[in-house]
């Protein structure tokens, strides 16, 4: 059977404060800007996960992508959605929350739950402008 790339998106909103707590409030300003708001802000993430892989002879699939998406849900979407990372999750108690290591994150909570044969490649839209793609090749 071919090779195919199957993609499935997923939507979050989560509120977040870019700091380093090692910097005054100033210095994170400065380097932050308005992403380093002391009551926080917030985005309406879209989250696109892509599997390649050979597909199943019996079935046609990479992966189910019903399955796929109660993935994401249940490892993701709960943990994530409407929650401040900052304060409400354990994955940023001690890690700055860029779309950067919020994606590595999900990649991390995700990838021991699908098969090994197959490739994990996410993108993380964090604005329609801003987004950030792991693994990279």
């Amino acid at each position: 059977m071919a090779r195919v790339t199957v993609s499935r998106t997923e939507h979050f909103n989560a509120a977040h404060r870019l700091l380093n707590p090692e910097w005054d409030d100033k210095r994170n300003m400065a380097v932050f800007g308005k992403c380093s708001n002391p009551n926080y802000h917030g985005h309406n993430y879209d989250l696109i996960v892509k599997l390649t892989g050979e597909q199943d002879p019996d079935t046609g699939y990479v992966m189910d992508m019903k399955e796929l998406s109660d993935l994401v849900k249940k490892e993701i979407i709960s943990r994530f959605d409407h929650r401040n990372l900052n304060l409400d999750t354990k994955e940023f108690n001690n890690l700055n929350p860029t779309a950067e290591n919020i994606v590595v994150v999900i990649y991390n909570l995700l990838r021991p739950h699908i098969d090994p044969s197959l490739t994990l490649k996410l993108i993380l839209n964090e604005t329609e402008r801003n987004q950030v793609e792991y693994p990279v090749d």
